[in-house]
C-alpha cells in the first residue's frame, strides 16, 4: 500500500526569462525557505520543475531550473503556476494559508463573523476575507483549527 499523496499548493509563479541562459524571476508566495533549496521540485502545467539555485532580486528571486536552459524556454515559462506539496514542519506559531479557507471566525465573546472566502496579501498584515465582506488581519488570530474554526481576538470596533 502506497502513502496517500499530499495535495498541491500554490506556492509562486514564473513572472519572466532573465538573461539568456534560460533564468526566470520567480514570484514566491511562500516565506519557507525551504522551498528555494536546489533539489526543490514544483509541479506546473508542463511537468514538474527542479530548483537548481535561487537568489533573492529585488522582491522576488532570480531562478534557474534544470529543465529550463534556454532563453527561448524561459520565455516561455513565463506565467507558469509552481505548485508543491505541504510541508511537514511542526511549529505551532505557523499558519497555514490553506488550512484557513471554509473556516468560520468567531471573536473573543463566541460572535460568529463569517466564513473566510479569501485571504488578501496585505504588506503589514495578510487580511482574512471574510463572506460577510469583513477584513481581518492575520495578527489578531490567535487559534485555528484547519477550515473549522479560527478565533480571533479583535480591537473594538473593528466590525463596525
Amino acid at each position: 500500500m502506497s502513502a496517500p499523496e499530499r495535495p498541491l499548493l500554490d506556492v509562486g509563479r514564473i513572472i519572466k526569462a532573465h538573461g539568456l541562459k534560460g533564468q526566470v524571476i520567480v514570484d514566491f508566495w511562500s516565506d519557507r525557505g525551504e522551498r528555494r533549496e536546489p533539489g526543490s521540485r514544483f509541479d506546473t502545467p508542463q511537468g514538474v520543475l527542479t530548483l537548481r539555485s535561487a537568489a533573492a532580486h529585488q522582491d522576488r528571486y532570480l531562478v534557474w531550473f534544470e529543465e529550463i536552459t534556454t532563453r527561448e524556454a524561459a520565455e516561455a515559462a513565463r506565467g507558469t503556476l509552481l505548485r508543491a506539496p505541504k510541508l511537514d514542519v511542526e511549529d505551532e506559531d505557523v499558519i497555514w494559508i490553506d488550512e484557513l479557507f471554509g473556516a468560520s471566525v468567531v471573536d473573543a465573546h463566541g460572535v460568529d463573523h463569517g466564513v473566510v472566502v479569501d485571504v488578501e496579501a496585505n504588506p503589514a498584515s495578510d487580511l482574512l476575507v471574510l463572506d460577510s465582506g469583513a477584513l481581518i488581519p492575520l495578527t489578531f488570530v490567535v487559534a485555528v483549527r484547519a477550515n473549522v474554526l479560527i478565533e480571533v481576538d479583535v480591537p473594538e470596533g473593528l466590525f463596525e
